[in-house]
């Protein structure tokens, strides 16, 4: 059975080591952001050149603007809806792109 979706209990903050980090509605703290064997500056060069020639990123970019744009209210503002998006993103996904996939 596949694990629940975990919804943010807070806005995300900075922790002492510079994480941007929030408490799910589970009780745990997730970090967010590149795990520490990723090489930063290459994960940046490939996401310039995914925004500078890539019609499907910008598709992808295209629509989160228009589903924050859509989800904006006054008990969810834009900073919170982009936090939504990207949390349920993850989860959405997380289970097909699993941290430490077995070898079946």
């Amino acid at each position: 059975m596949a694990d629940q979706p975990v919804t943010p209990h807070a806005g995300p903050t900075l922790d002492g080591d510079g994480n941007l980090t929030y408490i799910g509605n589970d009780g745990r703290r997730y970090i967010v952001g590149l795990p520490p064997d990723i090489d930063e500056a290459s994960v940046e060069r490939v996401m310039t050149l995914l925004r500078g020639s890539s019609p499907l990123f910008q598709d992808i970019e295209r629509l989160c603007h228009r589903w924050i744009q859509e989800v904006n209210s006054e008990e969810l503002d834009q900073r919170a809806a982009l936090v939504l998006l990207l949390t349920t993103l993850e989860t959405a996904l997380e289970d097909a792109y699993p941290e430490n996939p077995s070898s079946d």
